[in-house]
Formats: structure tokens, C-alpha cells, sequence
């Protein structure tokens, strides 16, 4: 579960609007002038949360179904870019929040999963995934890393399905809404910011 966080933030480090038929989308542009998207009459929305001077954002990101379903399938793509090399260490501040009979509470870090600070993601995505192994699929069909650095450039993840497993999930990530927000830093310099809102439906 916590890979599946780090996954949304790096989506970050890898403007538009990308509409999958059926959905209604909008896009608009806060005073900072950063992309903001929202899907209508729909839980899952993004949006770069910076103060428009990051080098990494997100540019689209569609994920279905609405709510996400686990165990269950999941179709997702992404477009990111970054001006910088991001290289370690890459600290991800990660703030999570459900929403309890209207109100929204802050989910604490138990066992590094929830509103959790980690230190340095490319050790985590390191220890996911040993150096000298080919990343795994999709990311390898595309031709997207999966360790530090990550080179400046435009990172694309077309339409692509996964099956999200049945997996014991923590006492607090039952079926519900959930918002939350992600900055990637170094050396105390923001270099993304991204806030997810999405559902969940568990058995």
C-alpha cells in the first residue's frame, strides 16, 4: 500500500485535460497559474498544488472506475514532466485525510502508511524494486523509470489496466472518500506538490 502512495506522488514528477468517454471533465487554472483539474459528478480529482514555480508536475491524470474497487480493476494514465533532474534523496511529506460522518480527519502514520513523511523515496522504490531488475510492467513496455534519477523530461503512461489484489488493508482503509496531498522535496526545496481526492470501495 504504501508503493501504491509513492506511485501517485511519482506521478507527479514525471495545460491539459485528458477525458476518457462517459466522464466530464474541467479544467482551470488557479492564481498561481498551476493546472487544476476536477471531474464532475465524481469523487476522483487532482490538482498541482504549488506555488507555480516547481519544476515537476502533473499534467493529466485519469484513473476508473470511480470508486476504486479492491480487489478489482484499475485503468489509469498519466502525463508528467520535470525541468530538473530529480535525484536522491527525495523526501515526500504525505498528508491523508477520510472523510468521518462529514468530517474530514487526518489518517496518523502507523507502520509508514498514512499521513506519513518518508525520507528518501528512491530508497523505498529501491527496496520495491532491486537495482539491476527490469522495471516492472507497464513501466517497462513504456520505457518509464523506476529508480533515481529521473531525468528532465515528459514521462507519459497511456491507458493502461491493472488488478488491484485482495490484500489486507489497514483498519482505516475501509470503503469511503479520501483526500490527499504529497510534496516532494530536497534538500528543502519543494519540487512538486499534488492533491488527490478519490473513493475507495473494499471488501
Amino acid at each position: 500500500m504504501k508503493v501504491i502512495f509513492i506511485f501517485f506522488i511519482c506521478l507527479g514528477c514525471g495545460s491539459t485535460s485528458q477525458a476518457d468517454k462517459g466522464k466530464t471533465f474541467h479544467t482551470w487554472r488557479s492564481n498561481n497559474n498551476s493546472p487544476r483539474l476536477i471531474l464532475s459528478h465524481a469523487s476522483f480529482s487532482w490538482a498541482n498544488c504549488g506555488n507555480g514555480k516547481d519544476p515537476a508536475i502533473l499534467k493529466t491524470l485519469s484513473i476508473q472506475p470511480d470508486p476504486i474497487s479492491i480487489p478489482g480493476d484499475l485503468k489509469a494514465s498519466a502525463v508528467g514532466s520535470t525541468a530538473i533532474n530529480l535525484v536522491a534523496p527525495l523526501k515526500v511529506n504525505l498528508t491523508l485525510n477520510k472523510e468521518v460522518s462529514g468530517i474530514w480527519v487526518r489518517i496518523p502514520c502507523v507502520e509508514e502508511i498514512g499521513s506519513c513523511v518518508y525520507d528518501d523515496v528512491c530508497q523505498l522504490l529501491d527496496q520495491a524494486i532491486p537495482p539491476g531488475e527490469n522495471c516492472p510492467e507497464p513501466l517497462y513496455t513504456y520505457g518509464l523509470p523506476c529508480h533515481c534519477p529521473f531525468k528532465a523530461g515528459e514521462y507519459s503512461l497511456p491507458n493502461t489496466y491493472f488488478y488491484l489484489p485482495s490484500i489486507e488493508l489497514p483498519y482505516w482503509m475501509t470503503t469511503g472518500n479520501y483526500k490527499a496531498m504529497g510534496v516532494l522535496t530536497r534538500n528543502e526545496q519543494e519540487l512538486a506538490c499534488l492533491k488527490i481526492s478519490f473513493s475507495l470501495k473494499s471488501e
